[in-house]
């Protein structure tokens, strides 16, 4: 996925703000699942979620205004109720920042891991 920098996800200098990575990163996320073809919306009409419960990190360069970066989502391992993604934010294939997250699929009316649909480990295969 591509994103452009915009004046609001930067700070005073024009430098994007360290949270605003995770935003990106959360896009490319939902992004991946619709290209398999399931759509959030169909998740939280079956009261199911993903939510982040670990991330690990590391900022090596900056992007600043008006750079258009790349972020890349790949699934590392998955488990009955959990992914884990090797996510980077890139630009002109130098690596910006790297991350490794992990998400856990909750049943939102209860708040409780919830396995993974089968369609969705299906669609990942």
């Amino acid at each position: 996925m591509n994103v452009r920098v915009y004046y609001e996800d930067t700070d005073a200098g024009g430098i994007v703000y360290h949270a605003n990575y995770l935003k990106y990163m959360e896009r490319a996320r939902s992004d991946w699942v619709r290209a398999l073809g399931i759509s959030q919306q169909y998740l939280l009409e079956q009261s199911l979620a993903f939510v982040v419960i670990d991330m690990n990190i590391t900022f090596k360069h900056s992007a600043k205004l008006d750079d258009v970066v790349k972020i890349s989502c790949e699934v590392l391992t998955k488990k009955r109720a959990s992914l884990t993604f090797a996510q980077e934010v890139t630009k002109d294939n130098k690596l910006l920042v790297k991350a490794e997250v992990k998400v856990a699929c909750v049943n939102t009316k209860h708040s409780r891991p919830t396995a993974i649909p089968k369609e969705l480990l299906n669609a990942i295969n």
